[in-house]
């Protein structure tokens, strides 16, 4: 039975796990240039990301691999320790306090971030892949994959004035026809129906095909290497090995070396968090990743690659998306995508030299806008400003800063609104024990705001299947929108699912904070008492 569910899961996932290989690798090699580190050790940490974390993992939706937050770090500190082998000490490091923040359960930091912001980051995510990816379909590639801010080679006049004179026809033409190839999978049923072909991969392949129909008859049309995929090409074992750097371990007596270290473990695990809640957020089931096992899964990760040459990962925002965009309905998604990485490049790294960077731009720039799509922003604009502005000034900060910074900002104005109205609000969560109880009771206080969230998750969480559960909230005069929709989905996606009774008392269509005079317009739609 479980080899049949297996067999069912890995035809399921295979389509998404191609897709996320696709957009992987160039992203695998492109931070390793921006890093400063060997080509291949991108791609390694690409290949334990998938296998390593994605095994270990309960995420359901996200994939990690490495990150472009990390690129300034690992840069400086390749430098500044003069040699790559001892940098991969500061990777082992890292990986040991990820293990320790497992342990210790600081996972659970990523229950008060509130979902504005998170929608906001993802919506600003999906900005930069289109604004980064755009020279790309256009035949541009000064700038390289991975590298995450857009300001940090100059947008301005000259940039500009580059971008438009060194536009390429050839590259044009393949972007534009992989778009359409990738509409026409996405929009046509019959197409759509076909899994196991993925939009993406016919997109790939038909981009090589026009590509190498330009060489053949010596057209200006022709993509030349530079805007190619560009993998080392071992020619023998030796080449290989020659690849692989492993670490030189005098390095745990440098100083720098586990500062270094921890600087990764802080910044990597936050990221992660950022990611996983994010990744809950597009998983179509509303699945709730242990975090605490994401950062033991993480750290065993960063363990692994560090030893055999990888750069250090973190859970990924854009693999993560382009995941949940091709439909993944598991892990093996992810894992799927690790083993692609590694039998690629172990065989056929001539023929993925061949896929022109603007066939990629056309999958990334799609996987963009859905992230930013202008729905997002009109939905947050509809449940008033005190939503709406965090949610704007996350996308405007991450997107002029980095990925820490924009949400740190969203997070500070999301916090400052909350407290502005919530200072004086109470909240108490009146339940039995989960275990062996008939009935569980949840009784929701007079107001309730999003710093409530994680006492409310965890105890849904803990819910058992076939449980009787009351959720009353014929007391309270507020609920903050993350509450309310958490409830939704577990009311409407996961009771159905597992044979929980739910009865939902009290709940209105609509809540007004009274100190900010709002409405919170998400309403409960699933009320029942089976």
């Amino acid at each position: 039975m479980k080899n049949t569910s297996l067999i069912g899961g890995i035809k399921e996932n295979f389509p998404s796990g191609l897709v996320v290989f696709l957009v992987a690798l160039p992203l695998c090699l492109g931070i390793a240039l921006a890093s400063g580190a060997p080509p291949l050790s991108g791609v390694i940490a690409g290949i334990v990301g998938g296998l390593v974390v994605g095994i270990l993992s309960n995420s359901n939706i996200s994939v990690s691999g490495p990150a472009a937050g990390l690129t300034a770090i690992v840069l400086t500190a390749i430098t500044d320790l003069g040699t790559f082998e001892l940098f991969l000490c500061a990777g082992i490091i890292a990986g040991l306090i990820q293990l320790i923040l497992g342990f210790v359960r600081a996972g659970s930091i990523s229950n008060y971030f509130p979902n504005n912001v998170i929608e906001g980051m993802l919506a600003a995510i999906g900005i930069i892949i289109i604004l980064k990816q755009i020279p790309h379909a256009l035949g541009f590639d000064k700038d390289y994959e991975g590298h995450e801010s857009i300001f940090d080679n100059g947008l301005n006049l000259k940039y500009f004035a580059e971008l438009f004179g060194a536009l390429h026809l050839g590259a044009i033409i393949v972007t534009l026809v992989s778009i359409v190839i990738l509409l026409a999978w996405d929009k046509i049923p019959a197409l759509k129906r076909m899994k196991m072909l993925p939009g993406a991969l016919v997109a790939v392949v038909v981009g090589i095909l026009v590509n190498e129909v330009f060489k053949m008859t010596g057209s200006s049309l022709a993509i030349g290497s530079q805007h190619l995929v560009s993998l080392p090409v071992p020619k023998s074992i030796d080449d290989f090995k020659n690849f692989i750097t492993l670490p030189n371990f005098s390095g745990f007596m440098n100083g720098k070396v586990w500062l270094t270290g921890a600087t990764i473990a802080v910044v990597a695990s936050i990221e992660t968090l950022l990611c996983i809640e994010a990744s809950d957020r597009l998983d179509k089931q509303r699945r709730i990743t242990d975090t605490n096992l994401e950062l033991k899964a993480q750290g065993i990760g960063n363990l692994v690659s560090s030893f055999i040459g990888g750069l250090p990962m973190t859970s990924v925002v854009v693999r993560s998306s382009a995941n949940a965009n091709a439909a993944a309905t598991s892990k093996i998604s992810a894992i799927i995508h690790g083993v692609l990485l590694l039998i690629c490049v172990l065989s056929i790294p001539m023929i993925l030299n061949l896929i022109p960077f603007a066939t990629l731009a056309a999958v990334l720039i799609l996987v963009g806008y859905k992230l930013a799509k202008p729905a997002t922003f009109k939905h947050f604009w509809q449940l008033g400003k005190f939503q709406f502005i965090p949610f704007v000034a996350t996308v405007i900060a991450v997107v002029l800063t980095d990925l820490l910074k924009g949400v740190g900002i969203g997070l500070a104005i999301s916090i400052f609104y909350i407290l502005q109205g919530n200072m004086k609000r109470a909240y108490y969560l009146s339940k039995e024990k989960l275990n062996d109880a008939d009935g569980i009771t949840i009784k929701l206080a007079e107001e309730v705001s999003f710093l409530n969230k994680a006492a409310i998750k965890k105890t849904l969480k803990n819910i058992k299947s076939k449980s009787n559960v009351t959720i009353d909230a014929r007391g309270t005069s507020y609920i903050t929108t993350d509450v309310l929709e958490m409830i939704q989905d577990f009311a409407n996606i996961r009771a159905k699912e597992e044979n929980i009774n739910v009865e939902l008392i009290g709940f209105k269509t609509s809540y007004k904070d009274y100190e900010t005079n709002q409405d919170s317009h998400v309403l409960i739609t699933h009320r029942r008492a089976m």
